[in-house]
């Protein structure tokens, strides 16, 4: 059998082309990944903004309940 013609998984093979199909996965990957920073960010964001919340609420709170 000679190695000149085309394969097997050429002549029949109708799929995408493998390194069409990595390339997407890369894209994908890639926005996925700036997906989850941002919502990293934002949820440092929250936790600080509620932390910061609390405790202006704390202070207020114990100020009125200080008074003699």
């Amino acid at each position: 059998m000679g190695s000149n013609g085309t394969s097997w998984a050429d002549q029949w093979d109708n799929g995408p082309d493998p390194v069409t199909v990595s390339n997407e996965s890369k894209k994908k990957n890639n926005a996925l990944g700036k997906t989850k920073a941002v919502a990293s960010t934002g949820v440092k964001k929250l936790k600080e903004g509620t932390s910061v919340g609390f405790q202006w609420i704390k202070t207020k709170y114990h100020k009125t309940t200080q008074k003699h």
